[in-house]
């Protein structure tokens, strides 16, 4: 592995057993070969549900309608490229010659997609525990924000974290 994509696990946190699922979720469809589109499909699902099961067991006074809303304002194209941003995937992307030359490492779209794409990749690397311990760690402050944007602040989390899998929240399953 490249000692580029080696500063890129360092960034997101995690180290991938198999080197090859990283690179084919930085793959862009705009090259020859596998893409990430098949593990962005699996990882849109991963987030989804990791940040609802967070929402679901941190926010247990708020409503299935609050709750909606808490979610579609964390898991967005802006939010998604945002946190793609502040772990700089941009810089590690594989991108076809036109979308190099059209800045497309800075598109919020590909940026959200290969967020996915990662996200999907760590939970075939390693399993749906590893998955929501990473997506927890980079969207604390989307979290954090979307809580101030529907006047939830009020309510204490002091620290974004995973919810307790023996509390009946969280993901029991084996550990690869």
């Amino acid at each position: 592995m490249t000692s580029n994509l080696l500063k890129l696990e360092k960034a997101i946190g995690y180290t991938f057993n198999d080197p090859k699922l990283l690179r084919q979720a930085l793959s862009h469809r705009s090259i020859d070969g596998d893409n990430n589109e098949r593990l962005e499909f699996l990882g849109d699902s991963v987030l989804g549900l990791v940040i609802t099961n967070y929402l679901y067991c941190n926010l247990k006074s708020i409503d299935e309608g609050e709750l909606s809303k808490l979610r579609s304002n964390i898991v967005c194209g802006k939010t998604l490229a945002t946190v793609a941003s502040d772990l700089n995937l941009g810089s590690y992307l594989f991108l076809g010659v036109g979308e190099k030359k059209s800045g497309g490492h800075l598109r919020e779209s590909i940026l959200g997609d290969a967020l996915e794409a990662l996200i999907g990749a760590i939970f075939l690397d390693a399993n749906l525990n590893q998955a929501e311990d990473c997506i927890i760690e980079w969207f604390k402050s989307s979290i954090e924000k979307a809580l101030l944007k529907d006047s939830l602040s009020l309510i204490h989390i002091s620290e974004p974290t995973r919810p307790e899998r023996s509390a009946g929240c969280g993901f029991v399953g084996k550990k690869k």
